[in-house]
């Protein structure tokens, strides 16, 4: 009840705030927690004519299908894995990248290179798809292009499933690595320069000071960008996997995640049922991943905690 008469206070004296948040919050109340009443759909038996709520319950055989076959543990590992090394390279670079042009003292190479390295944030993944088929196509890709004019015989990259983890690693890190470097650069950019100056004075190496100042510094906003993708850990990114690999059977095995099974799964199998219980054991697996890791971070140091 206090909690209560709280919130009427604060809505009295902030009436003009409420109303600008207002479109805002409805927005966010029509697209976002409405739908999740369809959430419903995973224990059913979903049937066209019934609709939503009067197709018949079915308990937990929708899930028992999904890992029965297979799929669901093939597609679980291969978000895991994928996000796992797409967050490892992606944030590494991006620190790394985010301390060489803070370390550059021409202002106009520092523009320069920063605005090169954010260049592929701003390319769509349909350009990049286009892209890699024509680099690794077997019959007119440059890469076998290349092998044809060394007098190699040509390679179809498309029939090694092995190669594709470090290629769509590759390119995430290409695309991601500038944008999330702007965040790290503007964390280092905080940084006291009167420590950095000091240290120099002593007879810091460069190397020192990255490591006893630059790193320690920007620990905070490196712990909290993990922390929000691995919040999304078992959600991969749909435009990418499906530009990149598109309908190429060969390579399911080694590249399918949940996002694009559920996609395929849409467009070719009428059981939504199935396909929605994929969607709700993401869900619920992302909640309970960045519950667990918040609460690890929160045991070693409370500062670093989200919540």
């Amino acid at each position: 009840m206090q909690h209560f008469r709280n919130f009427a206070e604060e809505f009295k004296k902030n009436k003009a705030l409420f109303a600008m948040a207002a479109p805002a919050f409805i927005l966010v109340f029509v697209m976002q927690y409405i739908p999740m009443t369809g959430l419903i759909l995973a224990f059913k038996s979903y049937r066209f004519d019934l609709g939503v709520f009067g197709s018949k319950f079915n308990g937990l055989d929708n899930f028992r299908y999904l890992f029965a076959s297979g799929t669901g543990w093939l597609i679980t590992r291969n978000t895991i894995l994928y996000n796992l090394l797409n967050l490892i390279t992606s944030q590494l670079l991006a620190v790394i990248i985010a301390i060489f042009i803070t370390e550059i003292n021409r202002m106009w190479f520092k523009k320069l290179t920063q605005s090169i390295i954010l260049l592929p944030y701003f390319i769509s993944w349909v350009v990049v798809g286009v892209f890699v088929y024509n680099l690794f196509n077997y019959e007119t890709g440059m890469l076998n292009g290349i092998l044809k004019a060394l007098g190699r015989d040509p390679i179809n990259m498309y029939g090694i499933p092995a190669a594709w983890p470090f290629i769509i690693c590759a390119f995430n890190a290409w695309k991601w690595t500038g944008y999330n470097s702007v965040i790290y650069i503007a964390a280092i950019t905080g940084v006291d320069g009167e420590i950095n100056e000091a240290a120099a004075i002593d007879g810091a190496t460069i190397f020192q000071r990255i490591r006893y100042i630059t790193l320690p510094s920007i620990r905070p906003t490196l712990v909290t960008m993990i922390l929000l993708q691995v919040g999304r850990i078992l959600r991969g990114d749909f435009e990418m996997f499906y530009q990149i690999i598109g309908n190429n059977g060969q390579l399911f095995n080694a590249t399918d995640v949940i996002d694009t099974y559920v996609f395929r799964s849409l467009l070719t199998n009428p059981d939504i049922g199935m396909t929605a219980a994929a969607t709700f054991y993401q869900s619920v697996l992302c909640f309970v991943i960045i519950m667990v890791v918040n609460a690890i971070v929160k045991r070693i140091d409370e500062e670093y905690a989200l919540f």
